[in-house]
């Protein structure tokens, strides 16, 4: 029996990185209510619960990045619109 590096094993989640939001989010869902239930055997628990940090790591992320490119309008002293800003300023 030889031992495998793990690093140099694919991602098993990989096809994670190109799922839209609402796919990822939807299937992280059915995750949860499944695990939930309690129905599912222990090894594929592990997976699945592997699998839903792997969605939530994504979904966390283009959620980060649509908040950074979300802006609101600011406005002169007039009322008209002077630009943008971001919605939520670091601070």
């Amino acid at each position: 029996m030889t031992e495998t590096d793990p690093a140099a094993e694919p991602d098993p989640h990989a096809d994670v990185a190109g799922l839209p939001f609402e796919r990822a989010m939807a299937e992280l869902e059915d995750i949860v209510r499944q695990l939930e239930a309690g129905r599912v055997p222990l090894e594929e628990s592990i997976v699945i619960y592997e699998r839903g940090e792997a969605l939530k790591r994504h979904c966390d992320a283009l959620l980060r990045r649509a908040e950074a490119r979300i802006e609101r309008i600011t406005l002169g002293p007039d009322g008209r619109p002077t630009g943008t800003a971001p919605l939520d300023p670091p601070g």
